[in-house]
């Protein structure tokens, strides 16, 4: 697909911006538009939602959502690199895109997003886990969030779904079915991404429970 949105293809954006990704930002993006609306897909219904989006790079996923619907989307994007190839999908779509340049580490957003919530991210593998957790974890609950659709490390993903008394079954798992009901929904080779990660990739999209098993 070579656009969704009159936007060039996202090879020329990244040749634009010079946008290479960094290691240490655990950086691995995703070029095929076909691939990040099928993602934005797998979140279900967008309309009338706002979205959360962590690590969006050059925007492709943030293009499906978008496309696909989405009532506003928030990204928020700690290289500063990424942000003007992000200001020109928000001037694409007038109004419905914020950034926030900083570390989702450290930053609340809840508060900039309007129910029904879902977060939908390619994260960035050095984040990814952490994120979850404290997305699982809030201070109350049920949370902000009603979906969580999120790419990680098919060993992670594994071990989100595994079941008790399984090789890959332990505190992600239990943490994770405590509160939500996950399952993979997709399954990505290193060579869809840019550059090519060592590990094989899987999307597991999580429906919270309104009150903890």
């Amino acid at each position: 697909m070579a656009t969704i949105d009159g936007l060039p293809p996202l090879r020329e954006v990244i040749r634009a911006h010079d946008l290479v990704a960094k290691k240490q930002l655990g950086q691995n993006f995703l070029l095929d538009l076909n691939l990040t609306a099928k993602i934005a897909r797998m979140a279900g219904d967008l309309a009338g939602c706002d979205v959360l989006e962590v690590g969006p790079g050059p925007g492709g996923l943030t293009r499906g959502l978008l496309a696909e619907g989405a009532r506003r989307v928030l990204v928020v994007e700690k290289d500063p690199r990424c942000v003007p190839a992000l200001e020109e999908i928000a001037a694409t779509y007038p109004g419905r895109l914020e950034i926030v340049q900083g570390d989702a580490l450290e930053l609340d957003v809840a508060s900039r997003l309007n129910a029904p919530i879902r977060v939908v991210s390619n994260l960035p593998y050095n984040v990814g886990t952490e994120l979850l957790i404290r997305w699982l974890s809030p201070a109350v609950w049920p949370p902000f969030w009603t979906s969580l659709t999120l790419m990680f490390q098919k060993e992670v993903a594994e071990r989100i779904v595994a079941r008790p008394r399984s090789d890959h079954y332990g505190r992600l798992a239990l943490l994770t079915q405590w509160r939500a009901e996950p399952k993979i929904v997709m399954h990505l080779p290193p060579e869809a991404f840019t550059p090519a990660p060592k590990v094989h990739s899987a999307v597991v999209h999580l429906t919270r429970l309104e009150a903890p098993r």
